[in-house]
C-alpha cells in the first residue's frame, strides 16, 4: 500500500492550491480515503475524507466551506482544492487511508509522506 502526495507549496494568504493524492495497492472501495494535517507545534487534525461505501465527503469545521476534497476511481487518486488559504493553514498534509469517516487518528490505518503547505500573509 502506498500514498503519495504532491501539490504542496508557498503560497500567499487567499490564493489557492490543489493536493493529490495517489494512492496504490488498495482502492477506494477497501478503506475511506481523507486529509490531515499538522502544523508547527501543534497535533494531526483530521480535516476531510471520503466514504468508501457512497463516496460521501466529510470536513471539519476549520477548513470547511474552504477546502473540497474528491476522487478519480480510474486514477486511484484524491484531490484536496484549497481556496481562500490562510496563514493558519500552513501545516503538512497527510493523505491517509482509514478504516472510518470520524477523521480520528485512531481509525488511520496507513499515511502518505505528507506535503508542505506554507501561506505567508
Amino acid at each position: 500500500v502506498q500514498l503519495v502526495e504532491s501539490g504542496g507549496g508557498l503560497v500567499q494568504a487567499g490564493d489557492s492550491l490543489r493536493l493529490s493524492c495517489a494512492a496504490s495497492g488498495f482502492t477506494f472501495d477497501d478503506y475511506a480515503v481523507g486529509w490531515f494535517r499538522q502544523a508547527p507545534g501543534k497535533e494531526r487534525e483530521g480535516i476531510s475524507c471520503i466514504s468508501k461505501s457512497d463516496g460521501g465527503t466529510y470536513y471539519s469545521g476549520s477548513i470547511k466551506g474552504r477546502f473540497t476534497m474528491s476522487r478519480d476511481n480510474a486514477k486511484n487518486t484524491v484531490y484536496l482544492q484549497m481556496n481562500s488559504l490562510k496563514p493558519e493553514d500552513t501545516a503538512i498534509y497527510y493523505c491517509v487511508y482509514a478504516t472510518g469517516i470520524r477523521l480520528s487518528v485512531k481509525d488511520v490505518v496507513s499515511w502518505g509522506l505528507g506535503t508542505q503547505v506554507t501561506v505567508s500573509s
